[in-house]
């Protein structure tokens, strides 16, 4: 059976995949939810502390089980420096309403037109909002089930500093020559899934906020089954 380890967007916290992982739990999967919690505090580079605490949240997959990558948000990114720090193969990696590597042998963590956004929010002390205090309450509300949901969520949300989001991401070549695959939420990253159907990559969509995995864990959990075992170029239109 495959272990699946969900990563999440350093932006929030491991608890935007926690109801994913209590449902793949009872399912009979081994899951991992690394935390990324501090890995923008000190020096860049950051992604060096993202793989490392991949890396370190494997401490309980047992050594033949194939793993399946399910990175959300900007998570994308990190994909194929994770890939290339493991020290075990990894059967799928799925990208759950994220970002896609870019083509060259670097991403950027954000695109320019976010960075001018970002530029605007930052303090004096060069570090950003919580990632839910940058949109407005109208955009924001719809994210989360229920209040109870939205202050577990909030309340580990880090103040990132710009820097990460200036940082260049590398890209090793080959990265995708493993399986990959797509899963979409939100219209907002509907080009992200243009690209990945362009590339023949098995695509699913399960409609919804950019946090649906908080508020439809089991039709998440769901897909993210279905995409791990997809054949290769098998594409089911959203």
């Amino acid at each position: 059976m495959p272990f699946f380890v969900l990563v999440h967007s350093p932006s929030v916290g491991p608890a935007t995949w926690q109801p994913v992982a209590d449902r793949l739990r009872k399912l009979g999967y081994g899951v991992a939810v690394p935390s990324l919690l501090g890995v923008a505090d000190g020096e860049p580079p950051y992604w060096r502390r993202v793989v490392a605490a991949v890396t370190a949240g494997l401490a309980d997959a047992e050594p033949a089980e194939p793993l399946v990558l399910v990175a959300h948000s900007n998570a994308g990114v990190f994909v194929p420096v994770i890939l290339e720090g493991l020290v075990r193969p990894v059967a799928c990696s799925i990208f759950a309403d994220a970002a896609i590597p870019g083509p060259g042998d670097v991403t950027p963590m954000a695109p320019d037109d976010l960075l001018a956004f970002l530029r605007g929010l930052a303090g004096a002390d060069g570090r950003l909002p919580p990632w839910t205090d940058w949109w407005d309450e109208q955009d924001v509300a719809p994210l989360f089930p229920s209040a109870q949901a939205r202050q577990a969520i909030a309340a580990e949300q880090p103040r990132l500093p710009l820097a990460y989001y200036l940082e260049q991401v590398p890209a090793p070549r080959g990265w995708d020559d493993g399986r990959c695959a797509y899963l979409l939420y939100s219209q907002a990253y509907a080009d992200s899934l243009a690209e990945a159907q362009r590339r023949g990559w098995p695509a699913l969509s399960v409609p919804g906020e950019h946090l649906h995995q908080v508020v439809d864990p089991d039709a998440v959990a769901r897909a993210i089954l279905e995409l791990a075992g997809a054949e290769p170029g098998r594409t089911t239109e959203p």
